[in-house]
């Protein structure tokens, strides 16, 4: 347990230390105004065996994060004075050169490199990082907005020919109330460190595109604050993307107004604690020069009156005062490089009285990217610094994460390694802010899933899910850790709303009994009764201590039920009538029904006289027929047809009644 012995450092004061570092310093001192601190630097080992030995040396010397605790060394920028220095004073020093020769290459453009820094396209300039976060606010009008909160100190002595706004990005629903719990990240404290910036920067546009897509993204943004600080150090960033191994402001007051030496060190400038202990350096050109007064320094003023704008003040200001268990809140340092993840205190070696959580939080972070959790004090003293001023003013929970192995870290180090590992703990951090002395004690839910992600009314689904208790890091002790006592969902109303009810649903151990510290767990919802569109399903877990861990969700789709067809019995058609033309209305005059057969005249045929045939026969006479006038038969009575007229217009239509013979008596 190598590591763990550096918390022996705050005895440094116990062992006679000081009177070597006073004199560390005051020659560390005359160095660095005898020479420019920025020139000719390359990097070097310094060997220990005693721990509080490197007191000292990180209260004077530019004393990098990383720490070799299997071969007991830490790394250290020097120029060759600086080294001439530590070899006088019979330090075991050695030129570590690969990194030197990392530290020290050129800053020019690869072929086609067209934005970025110079040789390290991945990392945006100060101009670029502010354009594409004003670019998301013109995106996501609802969820993201450029807040200016001060200037650096070029813009506030010069005015707006030179330096820049200090600005925060703030992302979170506008459209849900609140009040919402923070999560607060800065980045570019040191402007050397070229990382931080892109790792916030990608952290908002992860989120922002994610919206309405990943369930979890989507909670956050609709229940939760998250307020980056992109740029904090705008001046010396600019500085630093020449190849400048920046770390200050550009305060020109300090040191002098044309050397790569002068400006102030925000990270040893801040309120709390400030020239307390130790951590920090008078000298105005040393590395952590922590500026003529607390909060001297324009950037400084900015983010401490913009953190005590967004979070309460949850702790007494005694030093032995906690913050409440339910307190809210996370504050985010970012920093390269080390691996390391800080809490406080950093000022001196007390545990700070929610020093028990935040540990426990400072494992859950070191499960996702394998950094080493430790309290800040272990590497030396750090007055006047953020993490401290964040929870000693207000009881935030706070952080200082130190990503990556370079303050130039290549490319292919930073999108193969450093995002992938250290995203899923920014999206932890921010879930975790609701209550973050209470949450990281309890289980993870993970691997939420819906067997049906979409369905009709009333269709049943099983949702699924991993509720465990290891996800700790194991890196710098062992984090306590109990079986799976229960698991609950809900669906569209998490536990925390207050104006409406939440309902908690049971799950039950896939395995049937709730015995293992890594439950699979189970349910089965019924959506009858759900509206149509999309829904959400949080899913937490419980440990046998009680703690309660945080939430993670997936959403489900119900589809809109088709409107049935109706099913018609066939039935014949109505016959559509045919238009009777109107018929005249007559009244006939009555007729004989009884007509007798109409007699037929057969003419008698008239005889033509024969003369006689002249004979001797005597022939009788033949009698002459001369016929009857027949008289012409009369109507005794001719039928009468008189047509009674009607009101109706004539449509063409006639009736045409026989004419009746009827014969005479």
């Amino acid at each position: 347990m190598k590591k763990a012995t550096l918390l022996l450092c705050g005895l440094l004061f116990l062992l006679g230390i000081v009177a070597l570092g006073t004199r560390i310093g005051t020659q560390q001192s005359a160095v660095a105004q005898s020479s420019d601190l920025s020139s000719n630097q390359f990097v070097v080992r310094l060997y220990y065996d005693d721990p509080a030995a490197i007191q000292p040396i990180a209260a004077t010397f530019d004393v990098l994060e990383h720490r070799d605790l299997e071969e007991q060394y830490v790394l250290i920028l020097v120029n060759p004075d600086e080294y001439a220095l530590l070899q006088s004073l019979n330090y075991d020093v050695a030129i570590d050169v690969a990194r030197s020769a990392e530290f020290q290459r050129p800053h020019v453009n690869l072929p086609n490199q067209l934005d970025g820094i110079p040789g390290y396209p991945c990392y945006r300039t100060v101009e670029e990082t502010f354009t594409s976060a004003a670019n998301m606010t013109i995106n996501y009008p609802d969820l993201a907005t450029w807040i200016d909160i001060g200037d650096s100190w070029e813009r506030t002595e010069f005015g707006s020919r030179n330096g820049y706004d200090i600005q925060v990005l703030k992302l979170t629903n506008v459209n849900t109330p609140g009040p919402k719990p923070v999560f607060f990240a800065m980045s570019d404290t040191h402007a050397r460190e070229y990382a931080p910036p892109e790792l916030s920067t990608r952290f908002a546009e992860n989120l922002l595109a994610n919206y309405g897509v990943d369930a979890d993204v989507t909670w956050l943004l609709d229940y939760h604050e998250i307020h980056l600080l992109l740029m904090t150090n705008p001046d010396g960033r600019k500085q630093a993307e020449t190849g400048l191994s920046w770390r200050k402001n550009t305060n020109q007051n300090y040191c002098s107004p044309t050397s790569n030496s002068r400006g102030a060190d925000l990270n040893r400038n801040f309120e709390f604690q400030w020239n307390c202990c130790g951590g920090s350096s008078g000298s105005e050109c040393a590395f952590n020069y922590r500026g003529p007064t607390a909060a001297s320094e324009p950037e400084t003023q900015a983010v401490q009156t913009y953190v005590r704008s967004i979070f309460p003040d949850q702790r007494d200001d005694d030093l032995n005062a906690a913050a409440p268990d339910d307190a809210m809140g996370v504050f985010f340092d970012i920093h390269s490089y080390g691996e390391d993840i800080f809490w406080p205190w950093g000022w001196g070696n007390p545990v700070a009285p929610n020093g028990v959580d935040l540990q426990t939080l400072g494992r859950k972070f070191a499960w996702f990217n394998d950094y080493y959790p430790v309290q800040a004090i272990a590497y030396g003293v750090t007055d006047g610094a953020t993490d401290d001023f964040a929870y000693g003013d207000l009881g935030v929970a706070a952080y200082t994460f130190e990503i990556g192995t370079a303050f130039f870290q290549s490319c292919t180090v930073f999108e193969n390694t450093i995002l992938p590992d250290n995203l899923p703990a920014l999206i932890y951090a921010a879930k975790a802010s609701r209550a973050p002395y209470q949450l990281p004690s309890g289980p993870d839910a993970v691997n939420v899933t819906l067997w049906a992600e979409s369905v009709l009314p009333g269709t049943p689904v099983t949702v699924s899910a991993e509720i465990t208790d290891l996800r700790y890091s194991t890196n710098n002790g062992v984090e306590p850790t109990q079986n799976i006592a229960a698991a609950e969902y809900y669906v569209d109303t998490p536990y925390w709303i207050t104006d409406t009810l939440p309902v908690a649903l049971p799950m039950v151990a896939a395995d049937g009994t709730f015995d293992e510290k890594s439950e699979d767990v189970t349910a089965v919802i019924d959506t009858t009764g759900l509206a149509a569109g999309r829904h959400t399903v949080f899913v937490r877990g419980q440990d046998a201590d009680g703690n309660w861990g945080v939430i993670s969700a997936e959403f489900l789709d119900i589809t809109p039920a088709p409107t049935p067809t109706p099913t018609n019995t066939p039935v014949p058609p109505t016959p559509t009538p045919t238009p009777i033309p109107p018929t005249s209305t007559f009244t006939p005059t009555p007729t004989n029904t009884a007509v007798p057969p109409t007699p037929t005249f057969t003419p008698t045929p008239t005889s033509t006289a024969v003369p006689p045939t002249a004979t001797a026969t005597s022939v009788p006479p033949t009698a002459t027929f001369t016929p009857t006038p027949t008289t012409a038969p009369t109507m005794t009575s001719t039928p009468t047809m008189t047509p009674t007229a009607t009101s109706e217009p004539d449509n063409g239509y006639r009736l045409y009644l026989p004419y009746v013979v009827v014969s005479g008596d």
